[in-house]
């Protein structure tokens, strides 16, 4: 089977976009994996596949496969690819496209700057949206790993965050405490795991472990939750500006009851195609 497919990243958060008919073309978990590797395939952190609308109002259709074959419910800087990709095929109206997934129905907008704000949906703090094992909705909540306390916020964004509050992201154990929470039966389908250092209300410096992936350039989903979390506790405002290995993201909030946004760049590489 010949698969065509165009090559995007938002800040080094990098992606493999296809456009696939129905649901049994879409490669299986084996071929995601094989696709994935950097030497010997194409090389993503996402697999991006687009489908034809299954709303009227919406222009596509989106499912995200991580780069371990396993699907997620949701990417932020995805949808920032896939909206300026549908925008240059001249889909949406006045720069405004209509993203429809597992997720829900989400707008995107192509800014005059050529960066792309997506709306991410509204947070939901509930434990059990995550999921995670936990009585009660909390600020924080606390896991100990290898004798060691971590405290953390947690909330879903269409998919599951937990939230550290660092001194330092380099001197993070990004690796070592996100494979942990990972693996925590407390989060039953894992969860992404992001490192906060806090500079002022309205900046931060973030490094992100994603499920399914490992430590990534950029997590669009990994920002906005920062900064929701953040807000959350008082220590943020309503616009953040988001400092992540590959660039910086920014993340508007206006509180309970509203849509996260996230804006920044989104970038087509190269495209090409693979015989499956």
């Amino acid at each position: 089977m010949r698969l065509d497919f165009v090559k995007m990243h938002g800040l080094g958060n990098d992606f493999m976009l296809v456009d696939v008919p129905d649901d049994a073309s879409i490669p299986s978990a084996a071929q995601w994996r094989t696709l994935a590797d950097r030497h010997r395939g194409v090389g993503f952190d996402q697999a991006l596949v687009l489908q034809p609308p299954r709303r009227r109002e919406a222009d596509t259709y989106y499912r995200v496969f991580n780069s371990d074959g396993g699907e997620a419910e949701q990417c932020g800087n995805g949808l920032r690819c896939i909206a300026a990709l549908l925008h240059e095929r001249h889909r949406g109206k006045d720069g405004i496209l209509t993203l429809d997934g597992p997720a829900g129905s989400l707008q995107a907008r192509i800014l005059p700057s050529g960066d792309v704000m997506a709306e991410i949906g509204q947070p939901n703090f509930d434990p059990r949206s995550l999921p995670f094992d936990a009585p009660e909705r909390r600020a924080s909540y606390e896991l100990r790993i290898d004798g060691e306390r971590y405290e953390f916020g947690a909330v879903s964004l269409g998919n599951p965050h937990a939230v550290l509050r660092v001194e330092s992201v380099e001197a993070a154990a990004v690796e070592h405490v996100g494979r942990a929470l990972q693996a925590s039966a407390r989060f039953p389908r894992q969860v992404n795991v992001g490192f906060m250092q806090i500079i002022d209300h309205a900046h931060i410096r973030l490094r992100i472990f994603e499920r399914g992936v490992g430590e990534t350039e950029a997590c669009g989903t990994g920002a906005c939750a920062a900064a929701v979390i953040g807000r959350e506790l008082g220590l943020l405002g309503p616009d953040v500006e988001v400092h992540v290995p590959g660039g910086a993201l920014s993340v508007h909030w206006d509180g309970a009851g509203n849509s996260v946004w996230l804006t920044g760049p989104a970038c087509k590489v190269f495209e090409g195609h693979v015989e499956l």
